[in-house]
């Protein structure tokens, strides 16, 4: 990767060093900066690539979309910023875009303004809560929206124009899994508004983005005499990313290596929620094939165990595997059976309580159902999450006699 951005102006008495390699832009000052707050502004040109990640081109036969795709490591290639999911910050985004298009983005449209020129328009979005660099997202071009609200919340199903039509099962999911999810998690949803858009060039299944979700078309849109099985899908897609919204996004990981906790909860929510609305569509047997598959893999040599180092880019990009979501979300499941449906939810609401807009590592969560349950959950984890591959139970028999039985 290389950072895809040229400094134009910054202070007059500072450089600014680029290091493609390490991903990093050094400003050197002249002189020490005095003790207290310092506000660093920087000009810079980025490029609206083809790469299908960071701020891309995305296209459909008649016309091109400006959309975003952030996690891991991606923000860096559309704006300058601390790309570290333990740095969070508040955004303030505008967007100045051609006079016949619209822009979604993470929070509520705030300002709606012509100019600066002929032909354009300039939108104005209210300032995030402390976010992580990877859940930023902004979409630009003539998206269409299906409208509904739950809970107070505006909810939005998006999509191009010649694909409406099809978003109305996801606007009906999305509805049901906030007011579920509200009353799951004991936090209200945080963000003033939720919109789900579904994106014709799209890498991943769909992105969390807070209150910004962005969908793969096929993870999000569906018709309405669709399959069974696109509506499971859908449905699943939809519960996983909105359970992110809480898991991970109003409290994130602190680092990577932890990337199963958040993935892991999420995946095995998401049939949770969608078993919840629709429980004659049988996810149970669903869970059970993907369990299956899941054993079979881990009980390969190539196998790995669910926490690893992450450092690089290359290396936290090979974490996003079948362990970090399926097999996470398995021994997730495992907990709740083991400390009781209602205990488990309580400790995942004091976890999250504890964290609101803040990081945290596994442990926190693992301490969290330990005090809840009082059962030695965080002691068990640690064997489950340090060591690939399952227990194996060794059943030996011994034959008995008469002897054996004192007769």
């Amino acid at each position: 990767m290389t950072l895809p951005w040229v400094v134009r102006a910054v202070h007059k008495n500072a450089t600014v060093k680029l290091d493609a390699a390490k991903e990093q832009a050094t400003v050197t000052f002249a002189k020490e900066l005095p003790a207290g707050p310092v506000t660093l502004e920087i000009a810079y040109t980025g490029v609206l690539n083809d790469k299908l990640r960071g701020f891309y081109l995305s296209k459909t036969k008649t016309r091109s979309y400006g959309v975003t795709q952030f996690e891991a490591t991606d923000a860096r290639r559309a704006f300058p910023c601390f790309d570290e999911p333990a740095l969070k910050a508040t955004f303030d985004v505008s967007l100045i875009v051609d006079a016949g298009d619209t822009a979604i983005s993470n929070t509520k449209l705030v300002g709606d303004t012509p100019g600066p020129a002929v032909g354009k328009h300039t939108l104005k979005f209210a300032a995030t809560p402390k976010m992580s660099t990877y859940l930023v997202a902004w979409v630009v071009g003539d998206f269409l929206c299906s409208s509904g609200k739950q809970d107070g919340t505006p909810i939005r199903a998006c999509s191009t124009p010649d694909k409406l039509g099809m978003t109305k099962f996801a606007l009906d999911a999305a509805k049901w899994d906030l007011k579920y999810y509200d009353k799951y998690f004991g936090i209200k949803y945080p963000m003033g508004k939720l919109d789900l858009v579904a994106i014709p060039d799209f890498e991943a299944g769909a992105m969390e983005n807070f209150g910004c979700i962005t969908f793969r078309e096929t993870e999000l849109l569906v018709e309405k005499d669709g399959t069974l099985q696109a509506k499971k899908d859908v449905a699943t897609t939809v519960a996983h990313e909105m359970a992110h919204q809480w898991f991970g996004d109003l409290v994130t990981p602190e680092w990577w290596d932890n990337l199963w906790l958040n993935e892991g909860f999420a995946t095995w929510m998401e049939t949770k929620a969608a078993a919840k609305r629709e429980p004659k569509w049988e996810f149970a047997q669903d869970d059970a094939a993907d369990l299956n598959r899941i054993l079979d893999d881990d009980a390969s040599r190539t196998t790995r165990a669910i926490r690893a180092r992450a450092e690089t880019p290359s290396e936290i990009n090979e974490l996003f595997d079948d362990i970090a979501y399926g097999k996470a979300g398995a021994v997730i499941g495992m907990v709740e059976n083991w400390v009781g449906e209602e205990t488990f939810r309580r400790g995942v609401h004091e976890y999250l309580a504890a964290h609101l807009y803040g990081n945290a590592r596994a442990e926190d969560f693992w301490d969290a159902q330990t005090r809840v349950s009082g059962l030695p959950v965080d002691k068990v984890m640690r064997s489950f999450v340090e060591q690939p591959g399952v227990p194996l139970v060794d059943r030996k028999s011994t034959r008995l006699n008469s002897s054996h039985l004192g007769i």
